[in-house]
Parts: structure tokens; sequence; C-alpha cells
């Protein structure tokens, strides 16, 4: 049966890949890759180091599909992201039955974590549910940019005693979650931490983590949040992309 292998790379170090990540890289005999258009060469080319330096021991193919659009001025957003997604599920079966034979071993590598904020597990679910193509599904996971994150910061992501939460930058814009003091937020367009500005908030902020380009501030949120908007749209300005994560951290409230 075929088998696909879903690989988490890391943040954007090639130092991140994990030994099993590497023992996953050298059984596979094709690489699946959605061309997103807007991704810039580096990322391109940091794709290609992973397997030049990591997928050494036999040959290998690399395949790429063109990513659908996905409508990104509708208000009906996660409707939107569903449609998209079923539109992916279609490319990925077309590549998979057209370029993977039936004892072949195929992959998509997924930065940071495949179980954090992406797509690919349930598009495969989505491709196997339609019952016309049957495959294996091995996870691999990957250092996500939430824990390089705090690794570059050197704080822990919990205070004693205390959960944590992992948002959208959508989902915060429109309120702080309850009981938690510490919530990390990924995908954020619209720079929702500025709404906390005026409160008793650290940031721990960090984009393009892992790369040559990392770009890192900390503080309280009050002083660095101009800061933070200055230097990410100017580094969106000069790349044409960005990506970044950040740790909001309040003092716990006093129980009553």
């Amino acid at each position: 049966m075929r088998e696909l292998v879903v690989i988490g790379v890391g943040a954007g170090d090639p130092e991140q890949v994990t030994m099993q990540a590497v023992a996953a890289l050298n059984r596979v005999d094709v690489f699946f890759v959605l061309d997103k258009g807007e991704v810039k060469q580096e990322l391109v080319d940091l794709r290609e180091e992973i397997l030049r330096r990591y997928a050494t021991d036999k040959d290998y193919r690399v395949v790429v599909g063109r990513d659908p659009e996905r409508d990104r001025t509708t208000t009906a957003y996660v409707e939107a992201v569903d449609d998209w997604r079923r539109r992916r599920a279609d490319v990925c079966a077309e590549l998979i039955a057209a370029n993977l034979g039936e004892d072949q071993v195929g992959a998509f590598l997924v930065w940071g974590d495949p179980s954090l904020y992406d797509s690919t597990l349930a598009i495969l679910d989505d491709i196997l549910a339609r019952g016309e193509l049957a495959f294996e599904v091995e996870v691999i996971p990957g250092i996500s940019s939430v824990s390089t994150l705090a690794a570059r910061h050197r704080v822990g992501l919990n205070q004693v005693g205390r959960p944590i939460q992992i948002t959208t930058g959508r989902r915060l814009a429109k309120a702080w979650p309850e009981d938690v003091d510490d919530v990390v937020v990924m995908l954020d367009a619209q720079t929702a931490f500025t709404s906390y500005a005026d409160e008793e908030v650290d940031i721990y902020w960090g984009a393009y983590l892992g790369t040559p380009d990392e770009l890192l501030i900390s503080g309280p949120l009050r002083d660095v949040a101009p800061e933070i908007e200055k230097v990410r749209a100017e580094a969106r300005d000069r790349k044409g992309w960005i990506m970044d994560t950040y740790l909001l951290r309040r003092t716990p409230r006093p129980k009553m």
C-alpha cells in the first residue's frame, strides 16, 4: 500500500530537523509540494537545503502542484477555509494518484509541527474519506515556531500552575481568553496585540524564527508595541511576506 509521511521540519533552521525526520526523509520516493505562488525564493531554497543535507540515502523526485487561492475578502472565514481545504485536497489527490506507486512512500514537508495550525493532516483525512485512494499515514513531529520563540527569548511558555492558550490573531482581536494569563498568538495579520497596549502585559515577539533574518523584540507591551509595528511593517515591505509568532504574558490576578 502507498504510504504518506507528514514530516515536521522545524521553524526555519535546518538544524532543527530531528533525527526521526532524517530517517523518514531517507525512506521517501516522492516529495509533494504545493506552490503557494507568494512563497519567496528563500523558503524554496530552505526546503531544498533540507533535502540536499539530509535526504542522501536514495533517489527521490519532487512533484509540485499549484496551491489554490483562498478567498481572503469574504467575512465568512470558516466557510472560505473549508472551501480552500477541499480544493487543496483535490490537488493533492491528483498528485498522489498520478505520481506515487502502490509500493512507494510519499511525503509532505511541513514547517514547524504538523499538528499546529497546519492543514495537511485534515486534507489527507479528506482524501481518504472519499474512498478513491488508499494509503497509510505517518506523522513525524517537528519543532514549532512556538517552541523556537520561547527558546530564543529564554522563557517558559507558562507561569507556575497556570495554563497557556495558543490562538490566532483573529480570535485575540475579539477578546483575551478567559482564565488565561499566557497567550501564544499565531497567524496575526492585523497586529491584534495593539488592542492590549494599555494593559499590564509583556510581549515576546519573533519573526522569521530560525532563519538568518530572525527578528526578536520583548518587553512591556505599552513600551515596545510601536517598535514591533514599525519593525514588522518594514520587514514585510522588504521581503514581501512575514511569519511571526508572539507570547503575551500578564501577571496572574489574585483570586478573590
